[in-house]
């Protein structure tokens, strides 16, 4: 018996030829570049969907359409480059879509066998068209760079680590002398460009451990080898591996910069020398009035350190209540100099102690684009020209007291001549007359008041006589204590020194000094007969002399114990005739020659007094040496 295989039911597999062309094929379609097939006659067989979206052909507008026609004729030249199959050329190209558009691609070509010895040809089609507008940009953009890179004033560059520059622009060859890039190039920038060859290893320290150098102060080498200050900034040029290869940056010239800058420091310091010489006071706020410059003047005038005040204190404190509103107010006025300036006047400023000081101000306000900024005063003290306006207050007041005297000597000297023999007559006369008379007579007192007070009017004559010839005798070498001693030696003896204790404390080395011993006797007669006066013939007189600290003045004291002068009276004692004594028991001459004599001899005579205790008269006299004139003999020729 015979048994039979049965078949399958199911359909036969497709091939595996089949399978792997429909694979193939949707690869093919699935591709992002557009790809053609074309016969040996160039005509179109198979396109594929990016093909028709590259194009804008639909596919019936592509299939059998000579593939020239779409591409262009560069597809011949390029094929007329292929060898045979296997061969394949690419290409950029530009060609025009369906729609007349121009469009970027990249051609690529290929030869094949198609069967029976056939060749077809493949071309691959990508889209540059994005690609293409990129590199237009950076081409743009590379081209600003660079022109901006050659335009740019500050001088850029690129160099090596090794020392080299790779690349700069115009302005730093300009900056360092040198007439070609291609020169620059070739020096050596450390040894070369570097006035301090070893400031480019700090330079290159601080960009490996920053990646960057900002604003670095350095000084190069030009070509001609003058030196530049540059500001000099960098950053470092890095591979994938993290290594520094070149160094990227710009140098800035700041030689006259810093020229100027040098130049404007010094006049600042100048202009700053010249505020702290100042002799006067200066003084500048800020609106709001808070002290911003204080010099030298203005601490010695008001005890204050500058670091005291800047900052620190008002200007308002400086014044009187009231007083700095007052000068803001006439600074902004018209009327004392024009807005914003006031040409002075006289106030009183209050130092550290709170003591107020005469002062001349003068002072204005600082503006700055039309806005008060700040104000600066001048402050001169007054104190020295109130001293010597006083001074001379004096001296003229004692040159008219000398022209008084003078004239008074003057008169005296032509009076007394006149009088003197009257006197003299009316004196022996009445002595005559007052002998004649009996002791009991009535008319004896009468004539005794007419001799007493015929004598007393001769002293006064006298005296008129002395004082109108002192200024002509001569000088000659004079001991202070003797002309003192002589004097005492003459008044001890009157009644009324004889309740009067004399203590004498003079000093044994008081040197000579040159003077008229007569005028100073009579200096010093004057100043104790004054005192017993004062003293009513009872009290302690004390009489010093010694010399002054410095060496250069006798200094002659007479102290009383009586009851001291009053203030009032205080100025009018060395005045002719001025006395505090009853009619007829002073004449009033006796200081005010004393004075005359005294300033003669070039001194001075001082006066402390305390009323109720006593007062003093202090007489100085200069130690000056003056060659007294020789008297000839009278046998000289």
């Amino acid at each position: 018996m015979k048994s039979h295989a049965r078949k399958s039911a199911s359909p036969p597999a497709p091939s595996l030829a089949k399978e792997q062309d429909r694979y193939n094929r949707a690869l093919v379609q699935m591709s992002n570049d557009g790809i053609l097939v074309f016969n040996e006659d160039r005509s179109i067989a198979f396109i594929n969907q990016m093909a028709t979206i590259l194009t804008g052909y639909p596919p019936e507008g592509l299939l059998g359409k000579d593939i020239r026609s779409i591409l262009g004729t560069e597809v011949e030249e390029i094929l007329g480059q292929l060898k045979g199959p296997g061969d394949k050329l690419c290409q950029e190209v530009q060609i025009s879509t369906a729609r007349g558009e121009q469009r970027n691609i990249s051609l690529c070509l290929a030869l094949a066998y198609g069967g029976k010895d056939a060749v077809k040809g493949c071309a691959y089609l990508t889209d540059i068209t994005e690609r293409k507008r990129f590199e237009e940009r950076l081409r743009i953009s590379e081209k600003k760079y660079r022109e901006l890179f050659e335009q740019v004033g500050e001088g850029l560059y690129i160099s090596t680590p090794e020392g080299k520059f790779i690349d700069c622009n115009q302005a730093l060859l300009d900056m360092l002398g040198y007439e070609t890039k291609e020169e620059l190039l070739q020096i050596d920038i450390a040894s070369d460009l570097y006035v301090n060859p070893g400031e480019r290893g700090v330079f290159q320290e601080m960009m490996e451990r920053d990646d960057s150098v900002r604003e670095w102060e350095v000084e190069f080498k030009r070509k001609d080898g003058g030196k530049i200050i540059v500001l000099l900034s960098a950053h470092t040029i890095r591979n994938s591996e993290g290594k520094v290869v070149g160094y990227e940056g710009v140098s800035i010239d700041i030689t006259q910069r810093k020229q100027l800058e040098r130049e404007l420091r010094e006049t600042n310091d100048f202009m700053k020398l010249l505020i702290e010489s100042s002799p006067y006071a200066i003084i500048a706020t800020d609106i709001k009035g808070n002290i911003i410059l204080f010099n030298r003047a203005a601490e010695e005038l008001l005890g204050y350190k500058a670091d005291q005040v800047l900052a620190q204190i008002h200007i308002t404190k400086l014044y009187p209540p009231g007083v700095a509103k007052e000068v803001m107010k006439k600074l902004r006025s018209p009327d004392y100099g024009g807005n914003g300036k006031f040409t002075g006047s006289e106030f009183k400023i209050v130092d550290k102690r709170g003591k107020e000081i005469p002062i001349h101000l003068s002072a204005a306000i600082v503006y700055q684009s039309g806005q008060e900024v700040a104000s600066v005063g001048i402050f001169t003290d007054l104190r020295p020209r109130l001293v010597m306006e006083q001074k001379l207050q004096e001296t003229h007041l004692q040159l008219m007291q000398l022209e008084k005297l003078r004239s008074l000597g003057e008169m005296a000297a032509g009076v007394a001549h006149e009088i003197n023999n009257p006197l003299g007559g009316i004196i022996i006369y009445a002595s005559l007359l007052q002998e004649r008379l009996p002791p009991d007579d009535a008319q004896r007192q009468d004539l005794e008041k007419i001799v007493h007070e015929a004598t007393r009017c001769k002293e006064i004559v006298k005296t008129l006589l002395e004082f109108a010839h002192q200024s002509g005798d001569k000088k000659e070498l004079t001991d202070i204590n003797r002309a003192i001693t002589d004097g005492l030696l003459f008044l001890e003896n009157q009644a009324t020194f004889h309740n009067i204790e004399i203590i004498k404390e003079l000093d044994p080395s008081l040197p000579t000094m040159v003077g008229n011993a007569v005028q100073l006797k009579q200096v010093f007669l004057n100043i104790m007969i004054n005192a017993a006066d004062v003293m009513h013939g009872r009290g302690v007189l004390t009489i010093k002399t010694f010399s002054s600290e410095d060496g250069n003045k006798i200094v002659i004291e007479f102290t009383d114990t009586g009851g001291g002068i009053p203030e009032d009276i205080l100025p009018r004692i060395f005045d002719p005739f001025f006395t505090t004594k009853g009619v007829g028991e002073g004449t009033g001459l006796g200081l005010s020659m004393s004075y005359g004599i005294v300033k003669e001899h070039k001194g001075n005579i001082e006066v402390d007094t305390v009323v109720g205790k006593g007062t003093t008269f202090r007489v100085l006299l200069p130690v000056e040496y003056e060659e007294a004139p020789v008297q000839e003999s009278a046998g000289n020729p």
